[in-house]
């Protein structure tokens, strides 16, 4: 194996990694709502933690930059921050309060083909050929048949599912930013401002709602118990801090439009979870969608067009 071929391979596994994590947070974000936080709560306490760590690291390694070099390119990391923290988090958690997880999960999931629209809308280079086409198609069928899992009824909610639709809009207009902004800022710098302009876009959110300003009082008492904080500390640690930066240098290194595509596994790891901590079964629906979504990635992968790829 050359050693271009190695690191590519490396890149898609950092890939798989992110998004495995990322399945598995239904539980430990699950296990904090029943300790009595909110999902705005817990998205601004893992966010926080995840900003003190990385500004933390970028002050002891004298790579601290406060704002970017024009204007311009301010707004464009306050759209990250909105795109792929607050805006995208609030409506993804408010979905499942209209509409039921099945359609929530399913929706979300089939955000790499909006990504992928959004992006061959504006950058040539990253169309996908005829071959990655069918690949994602093929893969986006898979996610269908592991979410919907044998029961092919969906309960229409037009709020909920516009909810969860505008989320899986968030991610694609994300994945499209994130090409500009990987152009002309590495990886860390990209990474601290999604969480601070994540978290200052969600000023507006808590004073539309000032009941849960008590984020650092009430809610502080629960975190004090150690398993509740286990819980967020995996998430603003590994889930948001970690992840968030290993996802921006994949997307990078690998393109916008094919890390994207690995978001359609995130619902066969979030059931693989459930399977080895809860005991949930393994249908044979799941073995199907699993093995359209693998060969699916293997044609995007197969036939690499996209330019830009840094190997």
């Amino acid at each position: 194996m050359t050693s271009r071929s190695s690191n590519r391979l490396f890149y898609h596994l950092v890939a798989f990694v992110v998004v495995a994590i990322w399945g598995s947070t239904f539980v430990f974000t699950k296990m904090l709502l029943l300790a009595g936080l909110t999902p705005a709560q817990i998205f601004t306490l893992r966010f926080i933690i995840a900003y003190v760590l990385l500004l933390g690291y970028s002050l002891f390694t004298h790579r601290f930059l406060l704002f970017s070099s024009s204007w311009r390119d301010e707004l464009l990391m306050f759209a990250l921050g909105v795109t792929g923290g607050s805006l995208y988090f609030l409506t993804e958690n408010s979905a499942m309060n209209y509409t039921t997880t099945t359609n929530t999960s399913l929706i979300v999931s089939l955000s790499p083909l909006i990504a992928t629209f959004l992006i061959s809308l504006f950058y040539q280079s990253q169309r996908l050929n005829r071959v990655q086409s069918a690949g994602s198609l093929m893969a986006a069928l898979g996610v269908v048949i592991v979410v919907l899992n044998g029961r092919f009824v969906l309960h229409l909610s037009p709020i909920g599912d516009s909810l969860a639709f505008s989320a899986a809009l968030c991610w694609g207009f994300y994945s499209l930013l994130m090409i500009p902004a990987n152009l002309r800022y590495d990886t860390l710098f990209i990474t601290r401002k999604v969480f601070v302009y994540g978290l200052l876009s969600m000023i507006p959110y808590y004073l539309w709602k000032p009941e849960e300003t008590v984020i650092f009082t009430a809610s502080v008492l629960s975190v004090l118990d150690l398993p509740v904080l286990l819980n967020l500390l995996f998430l603003g640690c590994v889930a948001s801090m970690l992840c968030f930066l290993a996802w921006n240098w994949v997307l990078k290194k690998l393109g916008a439009v094919i890390a994207t595509n690995y978001v359609y596994f995130n619902p066969v790891t979030t059931i693989l979870f459930a399977w080895a901590v809860l005991s949930e079964q393994i249908t044979v629906y799941f073995l199907l969608g699993t093995v359209l979504i693998l060969l699916g990635m293997i044609l995007v992968d197969k036939y690499p067009k996209l330019t830009g790829q840094v190997s």
